[in-house]
């Protein structure tokens, strides 16, 4: 069998971001954490025994925020995962919160196995950081990135958000600025989107953001200044130094299989795609995880080709002649708008059409 990815979903935070609409509870004991570590474990176990030759080798703890965890949380998954197969070569990240991880818990983690952080920075302008009701201020955020980097984390990814409330292009170049001049290796630069449910959206946030035309102004400034940086832009949000992409990542985008454990979770497995309720207490009580099957059958050519257009590699449609003409029939308004090139047929967006990515997808796709 080849390799997957294990993600593992984390529902714990100190405080909800009003912007989030993840699943994680803020209501929270160590108590709970004992439990919700016998959980993942349980599930884990149950895998590897019914999959002999499963091998993982990317493991990605996302949330919530991972780094409100003990390290024994990570020590016991990574220990059950190794005795298995070998995660020696993987990738392991976590997802960090700056203000829920000090330099020994750092190095704690670094012993244990983890060996990519990605750091929720989100802004270096402090002003922006309240507004987005963030629980860490840019020195902190700073501090940590050092941290890690002297306790030997060579792979730290962090998140900047574009499109936020007070937010101008000076104030975005800025952190630009400040973030890359850290020992990062890669940078997550997403327009901020307001999803329903969340504080955000139930306050009007959106009344106080950049508009559109100002959101297409500042993206377009970041991928031109993180490019500048020696961030080569790899797909609609992510940017990175050569030879550090996101390899868990990059499994969701070239439609590879990968795992998913805890409540919201989502797989794509044994030519499945299914997800895992959004219940803590369910999660933790039940001897294994409710899968709900949402797809079977999952990997056609539509799937795959919406999930290569987010990438600036692209689609390439030659493993796909029947599909050839008809695609590139739709992408010619497309590339006269300067919205995507046409290459050998391989199609890839520009960094302008990435800002409308989802309508230039759709049609693209629209006979299949």
């Amino acid at each position: 069998m080849s390799a997957v990815g294990l993600y593992i979903h984390v529902p714990f935070c100190v405080k909800k971001c009003p912007y989030c609409d993840f699943y994680s509870i803020t209501d929270h004991n160590s108590d709970l954490f004992d439990k919700y570590t016998d959980a993942v474990v349980r599930n884990i176990k149950k895998y590897l025994s019914e999959n002999k030759n499963l091998l993982f080798d990317t493991v990605y703890f996302g949330g919530g925020t991972p780094s409100i965890m003990p390290v024994s949380f990570y020590e016991a998954i990574l220990k059950t995962i190794s005795q298995s197969c070998s995660i020696e070569s993987s990738e392991i990240t976590i997802e960090l919160n700056p203000k829920t991880a000090d330099k020994d818990k750092i190095v704690s983690l670094r012993n244990v196995g983890i060996n990519r952080l990605s750091v929720g920075i989100q802004s270096a302008n402090d002003t922006e950081l309240a507004d987005l009701g963030r629980i860490h201020n840019f020195a902190e955020a700073s501090e940590i990135i050092l941290s890690a980097h002297e306790a030997g984390f060579d792979n730290i990814s962090a998140d900047l958000m574009i499109s936020i409330k007070n937010q101008t292009i000076q104030t975005l170049k800025n952190s630009i600025d400040m973030v890359t001049a850290l020992p990062v290796k890669h940078i997550s630069a997403y327009i901020l989107k307001i999803e329903k449910g969340t504080v955000y959206y139930k306050n009007n946030i959106s009344d106080y953001l950049p508009d559109d035309d100002k959101t297409a102004e500042m993206y377009i400034e970041a991928v031109r200044r993180l490019s500048d940086k020696g961030f080569k832009q790899y797909e609609i949000s992510n940017f990175s130094k050569h030879g550090f992409q996101s390899k868990h990542n990059l499994k969701y985008w070239y439609c590879r299989e990968y795992i998913g454990i805890g409540p919201s979770a989502h797989s794509f497995f044994n030519n499945k795609r299914y997800e895992v309720p959004k219940d803590v207490n369910k999660f933790t009580l039940s001897e294994y995880q409710n899968e709900i099957i949402n797809e079977e059958h999952p990997g056609d050519f539509f799937e795959k080709a919406m999930l290569a257009l987010r990438l600036t590699e692209g689609l390439d449609l030659k493993p796909y002649p029947e599909y050839v003409a008809k695609v590139i029939k739709h992408a010619e308004k497309f590339r006269k708008a300067s919205l995507l090139k046409i290459n050998d047929r391989v199609i890839s967006l520009t960094p302008q059409g990435f800002l409308v990515s989802n309508s230039i997808i759709s049609d693209l796709l629209s006979e299949f």
